[in-house]
């Protein structure tokens, strides 16, 4: 395999691993995992969207994912369903209209494998520009909301008392996610983003004392993660986005024994 391609994987990897890591530190401290799950499995049919509308796919899945976050928020406080119910069934609906609307649209040679288990090995230099410039953006605004949003997330009350806009913030923080979502997507593919984002953060709760001490860990664990990942994956010719994913479980379980056998003294 030419090692330019093998370059911009890694490189693409490192990019969207620093971006999902201070993400997934919220999404575990607020036990959003299912809502992360939720705004990942309509990811699919933004592709198809865009390509039935003939705009960017990516357009098309932060528009559907922006559109699905609105919907869920407007939705989180009907107390017909419990939340988890709910999310279970939009997440599962949104992906089977996403799988039904690809079928239809055959004729565009729409690689459904690839988006669905991603394939880093095709990056090119126009998503690396996408990546590193929407991650830029998305650090950025994360930066920007980092401590209202982490006062949310200890107490929504008391943090809409002590004056944080908490409808203003939460709805950042899922547009944030659909934009993460978008970039993710071509490298570990739909089914496994939620794992980009959940498991480096749960890794690195064992070793963090601070918030921003786990945001830290949780990249550098990411970032390993997509290196050992891709390395196995060129070693054993396996697919590269599962092998990321079964690198970050290597980590989260010796974190995991860790955390069951804290050291005292």
């Amino acid at each position: 395999m030419p090692d330019d391609l093998v370059v911009k994987a890694l490189v693409a990897g490192v990019g969207i691993a620093l971006v999902a890591a201070p993400l997934g530190c919220f999404i575990v401290w607020r036990r959003m995992a299912y809502f992360g799950a939720t705004i990942a499995h309509s990811g699919l049919l933004g592709v198809a969207a865009g390509l039935f509308l003939a705009i960017d796919p990516a357009i098309g899945i932060v528009a559907v994912a922006v559109s699905l976050a609105a919907l869920l928020y407007a939705l989180r406080r009907q107390n017909a369903l419990p939340q988890d119910t709910l999310l279970g069934i939009l997440a599962h609906v949104s992906l089977a209209a996403g799988l039904i609307v690809a079928a239809m649209l055959a004729g565009n040679r729409l690689d459904l494998m690839g988006y669905l288990f991603g394939d880093i090995l095709s990056v090119g230099n126009r998503d690396l520009i996408w990546i590193y410039g929407a991650g830029a953006v998305i650090l950025g605004v994360t930066g920007w909301i980092w401590r209202p949003l982490l006062a949310l997330s200890v107490h929504e009350e008391l943090a809409a008392a002590e004056g944080v806009d908490v409808a203003r913030t939460s709805a950042i923080f899922m547009l944030l996610l659909a934009f993460t979502v978008a970039l993710a997507m071509k490298l570990v593919g739909i089914l496994l983003i939620t794992s980009l984002l959940v498991i480096p953060a749960a890794a690195a709760r064992a070793f963090s004392a601070t918030p921003e001490r786990m945001a830290a860990i949780a990249g550098v664990i990411a970032v390993l993660s997509v290196i050992a990942g891709l390395g196995a994956s060129l070693w054993l010719d396996t697919p590269a986005g599962p092998s990321i994913v079964l690198a970050m479980a290597v980590f989260f379980t010796f974190s995991f024994v860790k955390g069951m056998h804290p050291r005292h003294g």
